[in-house]
């Protein structure tokens, strides 16, 4: 099970981990916290050093009820910021968090290597030919509506069957424009209560029957905190038992805040594995 990230081949045979960089001044953990090139520069060499594979970069918070963001303000964000990652670090491999096709393909032209849609190209219907056009890997999330709208979006006759329906027309789609490398991921947090989430994460493995690798965003999300009665920055511990029931669901890919302990827990699962 491998990916073509511009040119370079990456085996998901062993589960890889994607650190996140927002450059968002509301996401719900670390927004704003990255205000200069020098902090940013210096939080993706720790996440390098730490062993993510990829580093997934968002100028637009997908939290529910997140405030709109243009097309220009997002393109103000992070494009300057890809072109210096790229120059700064040659052979990183980047992933956008867009589902505007304007900034995923002004991205891949400053060096991204994957694009990351939460919509899974229903937000942006000229989405999926960029992603062909350039041929680069594309994760496909599900979820209902919009950032501002998927809250009310949470009726289910059976979440996990519907999820699974979604997928194999999203991905029916994709392979008709002829895109070769897709990921998907369940989405947890989007148009779904937390019980649904749970749900989602019990029969994981279902989802092995797409054939595709599985990316998982967990990190440090309401559905840990508030069952541990917590808050975002207390949900380390919470994040990585799920990172680490994800991984033995068939997950091929953990997108985290905490590079340095997600590693660990991939570590620990290669090394059961053996």
């Amino acid at each position: 099970m491998t990916i073509n990230c511009k040119g370079q081949l990456i085996d998901l045979s062993k589960p890889k981990v994607m650190g996140i960089l927002n450059l968002t001044p509301n996401s719900f953990f670390d927004g704003g916290k990255y205000k200069n090139e020098t902090e940013i520069i210096a939080q993706v060499q720790k996440m390098l050093s730490e062993g993510a594979t990829f580093i997934d970069i968002g100028a637009y918070s997908s939290k529910p009820n997140a405030e709109f963001v243009s097309v220009e303000e997002e393109m103000a964000r992070i494009v300057p910021i890809v072109d210096l990652l790229a120059q700064q670090f040659p052979g990183i491999l980047i992933s956008i968090d867009t589902f505007r096709s304007q900034v995923a393909e002004a991205c891949i032209q400053k060096g991204a290597a994957l694009i990351n849609d939460i919509s899974a190209g229903k937000l942006d219907d000229a989405m999926l030919g960029v992603v062909a056009k350039y041929n680069v890997p594309y994760i496909m999330m599900h979820m209902r509506g919009t950032p501002q709208t998927m809250s009310t979006l949470t009726q289910y006759e059976d979440v996990v069957k519907e999820v699974l329906l979604y997928f194999s027309e999203r991905i029916a789609v994709a392979r008709s424009l002829g895109i070769n490398d897709l990921i998907v991921d369940p989405g947890f947090g989007f148009a779904k209560t937390i019980e649904q989430n749970y749900e989602l994460l019990q029969k994981m493995e279902l989802f092995q029957q797409l054939k595709l690798p599985v990316l998982v965003g967990i990190s440090r999300k309401s559905m840990i905190y508030k069952k541990l009665n917590n808050n975002a920055s207390e949900s380390l511990n919470g994040t990585t038992t799920l990172n680490t029931i994800s991984l033995l669901k068939g997950a091929k890919i953990l997108r985290v805040h905490d590079v340095k302990e997600a590693v660990e827990c991939v570590t620990l699962f290669n090394a059961m594995n053996q």
